[in-house]
């Protein structure tokens, strides 16, 4: 009865802080932060796209933010914003996963502990810059990837990755044809907001998509040619898709989906996100 007690009173000072108005808006704050960094990436891609350089990559857009006046600040900004969305979705972990049953609460889990995942990885990213630190992910990517196939079957365990980003970037772009990213918003008014969701949405789920095939599948073909560097991140991945015909117009496309999903991060589910 004691640590029935004792649970029912952590639970409820769980649900109070997830309630909590101050707490929901910073962590809105993550959506931001993501959104920043995935339009910065966009306008990097775009950059190359037009005959310009650069590394279209967290590292590239993080270094380009980092180097603006006020980008120290940006930069801490976003990284308190991703750890407070982070500890958000662990909450959820916990409560959403209560006040579900069976198979309905491993799936609902499963959703907000990836989401806690994802936006703690990008708060480091921001924290590293914001340190002064941070990684060519290009190089990191290639490195990871040589110490899995030193493993004892590195090469399939590295395949399966390559094959899951595969799977993974597919969904982005079914989520982005079929509009299921609107399940996760509240209910927008129809008018401009409505439109703009629906715009920004669909090309930005599905930009995103397209990059990750793409990143996935080279990571399939280091793991095939036992090449690690040819696992050479998002950056690798829309330079390759420059080199192919017609693939300045094509990482264009993709640039500019890439700034849809920033926006639409950014500013939209920010704002109309189920919390």
């Amino acid at each position: 009865m004691v640590q029935a007690g004792h649970g029912d009173r952590l639970t409820s000072a769980a649900e109070k802080a997830a309630d909590s108005k101050g707490f929901e808006r910073a962590a809105r704050l993550g959506y931001v932060a993501s959104g920043l960094l995935h339009l910065l990436i966009g306008v990097i891609a775009l950059r190359i796209a037009t005959g310009g350089s650069g590394d279209a990559d967290s590292s590239g857009a993080l270094a380009a933010l980092a180097g603006q006046p006020g980008g120290l600040v940006l930069l801490w900004i976003c990284f308190l914003g991703c750890l407070t969305l982070a500890l958000f979705q662990l909450s959820r972990v916990w409560l959403d996963g209560r006040a579900s049953e069976g198979r309905e609460a491993w799936k609902v889990r499963a959703s907000a502990a990836g989401q806690a995942v994802t936006y703690a990885a990008i708060g480091v990213s921001f924290g590293t810059f914001a340190m002064g630190g941070g990684k060519d992910s290009g190089q990191s990517s290639a490195g990871w990837s040589a110490r899995l196939m030193e493993q004892p079957a590195g090469a399939v365990l590295l395949g399966l990755v390559g094959l899951g980003i595969v799977v993974v970037g597919g969904y982005f772009v079914y989520n982005g044809a079929t509009q299921g990213f609107r399940k996760k918003l509240k209910a927008v008014r129809a008018g401009t907001w409505a439109r703009a969701v629906t715009v920004t949405g669909t090309l930005g789920y599905v930009a995103k998509g397209i990059s990750l095939v793409i990143l996935g599948i080279l990571v399939t073909v280091a793991a095939f040619t036992s090449d690690p560097g040819k696992s050479t991140g998002l950056d690798g991945a829309l330079h390759a898709l420059r080199g192919q015909p017609f693939g300045g117009l094509a990482l264009g496309a993709v640039g500019v989906g890439l700034m849809c999903y920033g926006l639409y991060t950014g500013i939209l589910r920010a704002r109309f996100a189920k919390l």
